[in-house]
């Protein structure tokens, strides 16, 4: 049982992994098993001290791979346990056989995913290429801005992740968030107990009372509507989310949705971003918004299950937009998020707007607040009347 640390809650300075160790903490998950790996060593390196320090009873396995730490996350959850990991890049990579086998089993598993550049060549700084590899694997994704938001997505993960019978993963963008300092408040002990309630599994393996099977071969009788089952189970999902959103306002007075608007409500202009980034576009869209100029942000919080049809309605009457993927999808024509917001704007009958694709900051190349103005003095001009090509990705700061 967990040791008091925070009776009273507090506001304290940490980095994104140190919030994520905290809320592990409170958590206090029946098994966490993980391999290390830049820049998500240091969140395993934090909680499993906590568990050395006799401050909490989890069980720690330290695995040979990422594989096998997936493998036996799963192996925990299905008989029984509330069962967490976490891991990066090629980490995520090494567990992606197995990604398919927690969310095809409805398992309730909750990653820390620290965003880090697939290789090769070889780098350990922060992009999204190796979580949106993974957007279509059934995993629920929720994206975080700040440390603040990685510690409060953790928490309701949790609650998430058992409700809808899925596994969610919580990302972080790789040492911008993950290795800096923040202010963040950490909530009492018992309140974050509390919120998450007791873990009781409708069934598990080692019920022997009630036998089961889990995980038999499923051919061309019944695996289609399997997959349908796992589909839906994923879009029912997002009124568990924003169910599990309005509780924790209730309880910590803080306010999540699948996206945040910033002064979006009567842009003529606005970015789309996911991640860190959101927070110097913010910047910029206070710096614009005095000088007159209607610009405005759409941060997405929640990829997956990806809300489409809010999305479209709130980018319905903007003249022009830039989405900023973080990643390039190398064989599609569009980056990843480029392309579920014209297919969702599309889809829902709307094509008023002119939307361009960014793709920056691959490999963790800083992205300035200069280069995000130029990006909104290019819509400035789009939205005017003035021709630019759209049917283009345009590369942010690349040498070419």
């Amino acid at each position: 049982m967990i040791k008091t640390v925070y009776p009273t809650g507090k506001i304290v300075a940490k980095t994104g992994n140190e919030a994520i160790a905290e809320a592990m903490r409170q958590i206090e998950p029946d098994v966490v098993a993980a391999y290390p790996i830049t820049p998500a060593t240091e969140i395993m390196q934090i909680f499993s001290q906590f568990i050395a320090d006799g401050i909490i009873g989890s069980e720690y396995i330290a695995v040979e791979s990422e594989h096998s730490a997936m493998s036996a996350t799963i192996a925990a959850s299905a008989a029984g346990a509330r069962a967490m990991t976490g891991t990066s890049s090629q980490g995520l990579a090494f567990m992606w056989e197995m990604l398919y086998i927690a969310s095809g089993l409805r398992l309730p598993i909750v990653m820390a995913e620290v965003n880090r550049a697939i290789s090769a060549p070889i780098n350990i700084h922060g992009d999204h290429s190796d979580s949106m590899g993974t957007r279509d694997s059934g995993w629920i994704q929720l994206y975080s801005e700040n440390s603040q938001e990685a510690y409060d997505n953790m928490i309701q993960a949790i609650r998430i992740s058992e409700k809808a019978k899925l596994p969610v993963m919580v990302t972080t963008d790789g040492f911008v968030i993950s290795h800096c300092m923040e202010v963040v408040e950490i909530y009492p002990d018992k309140d974050v107990k509390a919120f998450i309630g007791d873990y009781n599994p409708d069934r598990y393996l080692l019920d022997i009372k009630h036998p089961y099977t889990l995980g038999a071969i499923d051919l061309q009788d019944y695996y289609f509507e399997h997959r349908y089952q796992l589909s839906k189970a994923i879009e029912d999902s997002k009124n568990i989310i924003l169910n599990v959103s309005k509780d924790f306002f209730n309880s910590f007075k803080r306010k999540y949705d699948f996206y945040e608007k910033y002064m979006l409500d009567d842009a003529e202009i606005a970015i789309v971003v996911i991640g860190s980034t959101a927070g110097t576009v913010k910047l910029v869209v206070k710096e614009l918004r005095n000088k007159g100029i209607k610009a405005g942000l759409l941060k997405i919080r929640v990829y997956r299950p990806f809300p489409s049809k809010q999305i479209a309605k709130e980018l319905a009457s903007i003249k022009a937009i830039a989405i900023m993927d973080k990643s390039d999808s190398c064989s599609g024509a569009f980056a990843p998020i480029y392309s579920d917001i014209v297919a969702s704007l599309y889809s829902n009958g709307i094509v008023k707007p002119k939307v361009l694709n960014c793709v920056y900051g691959l490999g963790g190349r800083d992205i300035t607040i200069k280069q995000i103005i130029n990006i909104y003095e290019i819509l400035i001009k789009i939205a005017s009347g003035i021709k630019y090509p759209t049917n283009i990705i345009n590369y942010i700061n690349v040498r070419k």
